[in-house]
């Protein structure tokens, strides 16, 4: 991938914390990479973790309430034998060498709804100093402290909000005078996880360029469209990376209809007529809806992937994972998968096991901390041949259960 350079240093998660989130009862990632791959078998939670992703990211785009309702309110999303608030921190950096800043939300139920029981701020500026809270909220009522490089002695004002089940970071990151709640507002906004569906992708969407593909996938012919009109050179290098891995693919095009609807056609090099989408394969459709996410001229701050490996032919999973440590270069990666062909070419740190201990929750540990697979690595093995050899200290998706 080129173009590596063009963009401003992204905004990076080094930790998450999550507590009583259905199966993540209690779960903190650390030390986290530009790209981090989830990896275990089905029911382990790693799909529970890339939701908690998508659940704050809807809380910031669409409300806290719509977010809560669409996964089953508590009855659903607090874990199973489980009190008290759910709990998401992640610390980040806005860039490398930038303070890390704590961004903590606590969320609970009172009568038929939720509500903010405590959200803040919090960041520590030099060695010496001690971290404060410059942003600090319960039940939509708090303080924040305003300016560029906010400090203890500076003035904390109190901005009530509509509501107890409304975010501060959601609304103050609308006001000029707090550029650092700005700041995570936008880097949360600007999040994409990926849904992708060959079937949606297959679509005839109604023409009109579209930056950004949709979480399904269902608008790839706009942001074909959007591609050739605006970023041409961009557009030309993923079909370079296509033909590169299948090399059969010449061309796709997005042909405007009289009924104003998007057609997607894609040209197999042998043949001098292009094919309509919907007979093109699975795996073509989806590497290609990949391949625009991953090469986005003005990229997401955070891309999540699940599951990449479905309709895609093994051999094409490490080529796909190449491209997403490239990609982690411009932005942030969190990927799901259960695929060994998936994880063949990465590093050890990258890559993170889930898996349930007895008591039914789930818990998660670094590859790169488990003894004896570095040897193992050094001596040129690679993760997926070590996971399905049985090296792994946790993951087997036949144990019942794991310490």
């Amino acid at each position: 991938m080129n173009a590596t350079n063009d963009h401003p240093e992204p905004a990076r998660i080094e930790s998450l914390v999550v507590q009583n989130y259905r199966a993540l009862r209690n779960v903190t990632l650390s030390d986290i990479t530009p790209l981090v791959v989830l990896l275990g078998p089905n029911g382990s939670g790693k799909s529970t973790v890339f939701d908690v992703f998508a659940f704050l990211s809807e809380c910031f785009t669409d409300g806290l309430r719509k977010a809560w309702d669409r996964r089953g309110r508590f009855r659903e999303l607090r874990s199973r034998d489980s009190e008290g608030p759910i709990v998401i921190e992640i610390k980040y950096r806005e860039r490398r060498d930038a303070p890390l800043i704590t961004y903590h939300l606590e969320i609970d139920e009172e009568g038929r709804g939720p509500v903010v029981k405590r959200e803040f701020l919090r960041w520590k500026r030099g060695h010496p100093a001690a971290p404060f809270q410059f942003l600090t909220y319960q039940y939509g009522k708090g303080e924040v402290v305003t300016g560029e490089v906010p400090e203890p002695k500076d003035r904390r004002i109190s901005k009530p909000l509509s509501g107890p089940d409304v975010l501060a970071v959601n609304t103050l990151g609308t006001l000029a005078e707090n550029p650092r709640v700005i700041a995570l507002r936008d880097f949360i906004t600007g999040w994409h996880l990926s849904y992708l569906s060959a079937d949606a992708a297959r679509g005839n969407p109604e023409a009109g360029a579209q930056e950004r593909l949709s979480p399904t996938g269902d608008n790839l012919p706009n942001v074909v469209q959007y591609l050739r009109e605006q970023h041409p050179e961009r557009l030309e290098e993923i079909f370079r990376t296509l033909r590169r891995r299948i090399p059969r693919i010449e061309k796709v095009e997005a042909e405007v209809l009289k009924d104003s609807r998007l057609l997607l056609l894609v040209k197999d090099a042998p043949f001098s007529t292009p094919v309509l989408s919907r007979f093109v394969s699975d795996g073509t459709l989806k590497l290609l809806a990949y391949l625009t996410v991953l090469y986005d001229p003005a990229p997401p701050k955070l891309i999540g992937i699940e599951e990449p490996e479905n309709y895609l032919h093994p051999r094409l999973l490490p080529e796909l994972a190449e491209e997403c440590q490239q990609a982690a270069e411009r932005a942030q990666l969190v990927v799901t998968t259960h695929s060994p062909f998936f994880i063949n070419p990465l590093r050890s740190k990258e890559v993170r096991v889930l898996y349930r201990t007895p008591d039914g929750y789930t818990q998660t540990r670094l590859i790169s901390e488990m003894p004896g697979v570095q040897e193992f690595i050094d001596q040129g093995a690679t993760l997926g041949e070590l996971w399905m050899e049985g090296h792994f200290d946790v993951g087997d998706p036949l144990a019942m259960g794991e310490a």
